[in-house]
C-alpha cells in the first residue's frame, strides 16, 4: 500500500510527468552534450540522497566524504530474470535494463519549500508510464544502465562519466513502496548502494532509492524462462 501524500505534491508530479512526456510534437529532444552541461550547471546542494527506510530501521552509508553530487537521474526500465525449465525454485537475477532520464528540467519547476519531496513522489508514477512512449518522448534521457559482458552493473553518462560498480550495500525498500505499474506486482527491488570497480571514469559512486517495482515472482513456477519486471528508481552519481 502506497502513504498517503499531500494532494498537492501528487498532482503536481503527474503534472509534470504528463507535460513532459506529451511535448513530444512541439519540440525536439535536446542534444546529450545540452543535457550534461544543464546536469553541470545545476545547483545540486540542496537535495540529499534518501538513505533511510521510513521506518528508520535500516539505512545505507552516505556518501564518502571526497565526492560531490554529479547527476540526479530516474532510471526506467526493466529487471531481468531466468528460471531454468521445470524449475520450481526463486528466479535467478541476470540483470537490469534501464533508460537514465534527466530530472534537471523537472527541479526548478518544483516548489524549493517541497522539492524534495516531489523529486522522491516521481518514480512510483514514472513505473506506469509506457516505457516505448517514454524512449520516443522528451522527457531527456541523460545515459543508460546495463549489465556489461562480465555482468558488472554499468551505468554511462556521457561525458559526466562511466561507472562500473560493484554492490556495497543494500536494505529493503520501505514498506509502502509501489509494487509495481498500476500498483500492481510482487514489489520495490532493494535499495542499494554501489562503489566503482575497475573501468570507471569520472563516477565513483551511486545510489539507487525510492525503487518503484521490479521485484520477480516469488517462484519460477508458471513462468517462461526469461522474465522481465518493469521498475523505476532514482539514481544518484556522485564523483
Amino acid at each position: 500500500m502506497v502513504v498517503a501524500r499531500p494532494l498537492y505534491l501528487v498532482t503536481l508530479s503527474l503534472l509534470l510527468l504528463g507535460m513532459l512526456s506529451s511535448a513530444q510534437a512541439r519540440r525536439a529532444k535536446p542534444s546529450r552534450s545540452q543535457l550534461e552541461a544543464r546536469q553541470t550547471k545545476l545547483d545540486l546542494s540542496k537535495y540529499h540522497v534518501p538513505l533511510s527506510n521510513e521506518l528508520g530501521s535500516a539505512s545505507l552509508p552516505s556518501p564518502g566524504s571526497t565526492v560531490t553530487l554529479k547527476a540526479i537521474t530516474l532510471g526506467r526500465g526493466t529487471q531481468n530474470y531466468t528460471c531454468a525449465p521445470g524449475s520450481t525454485g526463486a528466479p535467478v537475477s541476470v540483470g537490469a535494463v534501464a533508460s537514465l532520464l534527466d530530472v534537471a528540467p523537472l527541479l526548478p519547476l518544483f516548489p524549493s519549500s517541497n522539492s524534495q519531496d516531489i523529486l522522491n513522489l516521481l518514480p512510483q508514477y514514472l513505473v506506469s508510464f509506457d516505457f516505448g512512449a517514454i524512449e520516443n518522448s522528451t522527457i531527456p534521457n541523460l545515459g543508460h544502465h546495463y549489465f556489461d559482458a562480465l555482468k558488472v552493473p554499468t551505468f554511462d553518462l556521457g561525458s559526466i562519466g562511466l561507472l562500473k560498480a560493484a554492490r556495497n550495500a543494500s536494505i529493503a525498500a520501505p514498506p509502502h513502496s509501489c509494487k509495481g505499474a498500476n500498483g500492481k506486482g510482487v514489489g520495490a527491488v532493494d535499495w542499494l548502494f554501489l562503489t566503482e570497480a575497475p573501468g570507471s571514469s569520472k563516477l565513483k559512486e551511486v545510489y539507487r532509492v525510492e525503487t518503484a517495482g521490479g521485484k520477480s515472482p516469488v517462484s519460477c513456477q508458471g513462468q517462461p524462462s526469461h522474465i522481465e519486471v518493469q521498475y523505476a528508481a532514482q539514481y544518484w552519481f556522485f564523483g
